[in-house]
């Protein structure tokens, strides 16, 4: 007789128990009561399928000789198993996927009893091993090799077809007894299905294949054939990747800032405002998709609370902007591994044949972050530096490891995991670099990985005769500030370019710069002489800039030239400002000072706003803000469990299997009860108790009872060691605990 599943994991020891637990969490949810309630998860179909989703290729294979073998039905020995497997497998291969069946209750046993839980049949294909059902007739007789030595060519090539899989075969000729197909049937060497469809017995099929009844089985993982990149190479080549997204997210979150697109009624971003924000950021559209999906998820980009919806920066955009390289770097890369959407999603067709859009619940996939986890460890894997043969060799490898996992997605995700990596410069050159590692395995040190392998910050540009100035290097912060302000980033990179134009220059005028503190900057930062294109360029706007000053009353415009005033007021373009002048230097209009500023620069005057004090008031567009959600940042995957939690809930169902006397839910009278109790607290012994709280929710607790009194039981709990008081009203159950 078979030992059943129950006795033998009441016969395993606790840290047998517990590792069980952990390889299949979904077992302890809710706490299982006894041995008997995990027993009878650990054989539920869709705790069985998720167990197997972590197996290798092997464990898989060994797995399915067993159902092969039917030990679902009845113990098989090991020796069954390795003969159904071939003289391929080591002992030592096949022992280690054994235990890794045990561990995880989806097989059990000695070597010479080997059981499966019935649910592994949907485990493995329709047909396993690719052989058809055992039959009763010819195919088991002893005189079957016979019978396959007498074969005419025509039925040995039909029966080698069918034994190579799936065994089921089709054929119209089956009801013609002097065909290959009809004299197959007459001797039992094929079952008729139905009037069209033919089975190949397992038995002929096991006999057809010699010493290797279930084929091949690759026993060693696929060769990824390494190639040294250099460490240095590609940790130079993430930086500079990580200092161009950085870059990238800073123009996106200014474009929607200014223009934020609505969110699409079915939720999302359409396809015309994501290629206008590839075009703000110069990237193609699958980059801007993922960086648009990481905004968001960063909480650096929302949607409005409003009837029309707008996906607009948040002021948490802000506070990222302030900090440096390092650390707005490491938001993007935290919130990237966490990330549940695969963002590869995004243009192709759903379910309904409708293209998915950004930002939409298509591209929703709460297992990404698990399987974005699992391809940055394949290459963790190799030394520093060190990037497999291409993607496909790395995808060839994790399917080796878990087949089941992933879905028909799988090699895809490892793809789009190593292509969005390397945009964001966790990955260069396929490899991971040393940023990449401190971000899978040492996040608090994530920082300071980016720090060590970005350039050290440069005090200074070199100005050219075109009007441009390049940046060597990253920029301190107070250098970059200035020159983001009088001149526009023309290319980024390890080098930046900027470009100095006349809307630039009055730009940083009209914040509050002068000309000479331009002339002072430029003359101090620039490693090469000032172009005299340059100087003459700032001469030439802060000659013209400021002569007009606009101020809110409604606003008004004032000048010491009075000819410049009138020259103001007979421009065609100064009709719709409705200005009016009260005096020979000055002008009034009812338009805010911000309009009546645009329309004088659109006339091509350069006016300049003042304050009350007539200082340069900056009235610069600084971008349309949302509330921050500051919701907690998405872990994507669940905690792992935790070894004391797993060991206490070993303990409480061995109080539960423990239990003596009366059953759970059913109690004697109040008096045996209470000399139960007292009992229990006399002779130290322990008992269980089923209660009911104060809000009328059952529970139970495992108590060794120190003093009984009072209408209350106080004692201590035997697994959280803590002291705990039951009123004794709320008792509904009690059972003396054998030790």
């Amino acid at each position: 007789m078979p030992t059943p599943l129950v006795d033998w994991l009441r016969a395993q020891d606790d840290d047998t128990l517990a590792e069980l637990l952990a390889l299949r969490p979904d077992l302890a949810v809710p706490p299982p009561a006894d041995v008997t309630v995990l027993a009878t998860r650990a054989a539920v179909r869709a705790s069985v399928h998720r167990a197997c989703d972590d197996l290798d290729t092997v464990t898989l294979a060994v797995l399915e000789a067993l159902v092969v073998a039917d030990a679902d039905t009845a113990p098989v020995p090991r020796t069954e198993v390795a003969r159904l497997l071939g003289p391929d497998l080591p002992a030592p291969v096949l022992g280690a996927a054994l235990d890794a069946l045990r561990a995880r209750a989806v097989a059990w046993g000695t070597d010479g009893e080997l059981a499966v839980v019935p649910a592994a049949r949907d485990v493995v294909p329709r047909h396993p091993g690719g052989l058809g059902r055992t039959s009763s007739g010819a195919a088991a007789s002893s005189a079957l090799p016979e019978m396959l030595a007498v074969l005419d060519p025509d039925e040995r090539r039909v029966l080698d077809a069918l034994a190579a899989g799936p065994p089921i075969g089709r054929s119209r000729a089956g009801a013609d007894p002097h065909s290959p197909v009809g004299r197959l049937l007459t001797r039992g060497l094929l079952v008729r299905v139905d009037p069209d469809t033919v089975e190949l017995p397992r038995q002929v099929g096991l006999a057809l294949r010699g010493d290797r009844p279930l084929g091949a089985v690759a026993v060693s993982p696929p060769d990824i054939t390494p190639r040294d990149r250099g460490l240095d190479v590609v940790d130079g080549t993430a930086a500079g990747a990580a200092l161009g997204v950085l870059r990238q997210v800073e123009l996106l979150i200014a474009s929607w800032g200014r223009t934020p697109p609505p969110v699409l009624r079915s939720g999302g971003l359409g396809v015309r405002e994501l290629r206008r924000a590839a075009r703000e950021m110069d990237v193609d559209e699958p980059v801007a998709a993922l960086l648009v999906e990481i905004a968001v998820a960063a909480d650096l980009v929302a949607a409005t609370d409003s009837v029309t919806p707008e996906w607009t920066p948040t002021t948490a955009a802000d506070i990222w902007a302030a900090g440096g390289p390092e650390l707005r770097w490491s938001l993007l890369a935290r919130t990237w591994l966490a990330l549940p959407r695969l963002p590869g999603l995004v243009g192709r067709k759903d379910d309904a044949g409708r293209p998915i859009s950004a930002l939409s619940d298509g591209v929703r996939r709460p297992l990404a972050p698990r399987d974005r986890r699992r391809v940055l460890a394949g290459l963790a894997e190799l030394p520093p530096g060190t990037a497999p043969g291409s993607p496909a060799r790395l995808a060839d490898l994790l399917s080796w490891r878990a087949p089941r996992r992933g879905g028909r997605l799988r090699d895809e995700v490892v793809t789009w995991t190593v292509e969005e990596g390397t945009v964001l410069g966790v990955v260069a050159l396929d490899a991971l670099s040393s940023p990449g590692r401190a971000l899978l395995g040492d996040p608090d040190g994530l920082v300071a990985a980016l720090r060590a392998v970005l350039p050290e910050p440069v005090d200074h540009v070199l100005l050219q005769a075109d009007l441009t100035a390049v940046a060597p290097g990253p920029l301190v912060a107070e250098l970059a500030r200035e020159l983001d302000l009088m001149a526009e980033v023309e290319s980024a990179g390890g080098a930046t370019v900027y470009r100095f134009t006349e809307a630039t220059v009055r730009r940083a005028l009209d914040a509050g710069r002068s000309a000479s503190d331009l002339h002072e900057l430029l003359a101090k930062r620039s490693a090469t002489p000032v172009p005299q294109g340059l100087t003459y360029l700032v001469d030439d706007v802060a000659r013209r800039h400021g002569r007009l000053r606009g101020g809110a009353a409604a606003s008004f415009l004032r000048s010491d030239d009075e000819v410049l005033i009138s020259e103001v007021l007979a421009h065609p373009d100064s009709m719709g400002l409705e200005l009016r002048r009260i005096a020979p230097t000055v002008a009034v209009s009812p338009l805010p000072l911000v309009e009546l500023l645009d329309g004088l620069r659109e006339a091509g005057f350069s006016p300049a706003a003042e304050d009350t004090g007539g200082g340069v008031l900056d009235l610069a567009e600084r971008g349309r803000r949302t509330t921050s959600s500051r919701r907690p940042p998405d872990r994507g995957l669940p905690p792992e469990p935790d070894p004391a939690q797993l060991a206490a809930l070993v303990t409480r169902m061995r109080a539960g299997d423990a239990l003596t006397g009366v059953r759970r839910g059913t109690t004697g009278g109040r008096t045996d009860m209470l000399d139960t109790l007292r009992r229990a607290a006399s002779e130290s012994r322990t008992v269980w108790l089923g209660f009911v709280d104060a809000h009328g929710v059952a529970g139970e607790r495992v108590l060794e009872p120190l003093s009984v009194g009072g209408g209350v039981v106080e004692g201590r709990d035997r697994v959280d060691g803590g002291l705990h008081r039951v009123p004794l009203h709320r008792i509904s159950s009690i059972a003396l605990v054998e030790d």
